[in-house]
């Protein structure tokens, strides 16, 4: 067998292996965080229900994702209109393709929000939700209160983690995109 026979043989088989590497990590959506336990908020606290509109909501979000996010050079930004819009950039194969994913807010009895993957848009590609998920997972660094967990479809937003002036801390009480109506708890601890 002659050197150029053996480097085909050689390049071909590396090809391969890297087409078979590529779709077995987009069709394996790994494992996903867990979820962490709600915090229970202290009976000598005090308790503030605010309400808030979709376009306050999505400030405030804004606000604490670029503030968590400085320095990251893909941004992440909020939506929220008749469900709530994450928007990013992914870079595949040295070629950013803009993402829009679609998401319904679920309140846990923890004050914690789920958004469930309701639709995703990546460039032209058609990817399954947990693909687009994992990828974006594995690509941008996103705040320790966003945990994506690309097996269950969802984002989990941690409100209890994020970090407020004042030792505060927020629940969500009520979402309710359709009516415009945004329950958030203020939890005010006794010093």
């Amino acid at each position: 067998m002659n050197f150029w026979k053996a480097g085909f043989f050689i390049l071909s088989g590396l090809v391969v292996a890297t087409v078979v590497t590529l779709v077995v990590y987009i069709g394996n959506p790994g494992d996903s965080e867990e979820i962490p336990s709600g915090k229970v908020a202290s009976t000598s606290s005090n308790h503030l229900v605010v309400k808030a509109t979709k376009e306050d909501f999505e400030g405030i979000a804004n606000t604490y994702i670029n503030k968590a996010m400085k320095g990251e050079k893909l941004p992440v930004k909020m939506e929220i209109g008749n469900d709530i819009v994450l928007s990013s950039e992914l870079t595949v194969f040295s070629i950013t393709v803009p993402v829009t994913m679609h998401f319904d807010p679920i309140v846990r009895e923890d004050g914690n929000l789920i958004l469930k993957q309701s639709t995703v848009e990546i460039g032209n590609y058609n990817l399954p939700p947990s693909t687009v998920l994992k990828i974006l997972r594995d690509s941008v660094k996103l705040p320790p209160w966003m945990i994506v967990r690309p097996k269950e479809e969802e984002l989990f937003i941690d409100l209890s983690a994020i970090a407020l002036s004042g030792n505060l801390s927020v629940k969500a009480k009520e979402f309710n995109l359709e009516n415009d109506e945004i329950l958030l708890e203020i939890i005010i601890p006794n010093e």
